[in-house]
């Protein structure tokens, strides 16, 4: 489960993650969503054409691969 605070926080950092894990994701794209895993999940769903839950999924499991102290 994606912890928003966390995201927010570390999204300068997480988004070469997300960028590589999702490569159709463009920079700016990434830049817009700014940490927002709502965001995530649909802009995964809207470039890969997931149902909403495997976007989720997706996301979860990125955010989940991360070690946040």
């Amino acid at each position: 489960m994606i912890n928003t605070d966390i995201l927010q926080g570390k999204w300068k950092q997480l988004q070469g993650s997300a960028k590589t894990t999702w490569g159709k994701i463009t920079d700016d794209e990434l830049e817009q969503v700014s940490g927002d895993g709502e965001k995530l999940i649909g802009l995964v769903q809207e470039k890969y054409g997931l149902a909403r839950e495997e976007a989720k999924t997706q996301v979860d499991n990125w955010f989940n691969q991360h070690d946040f102290d």
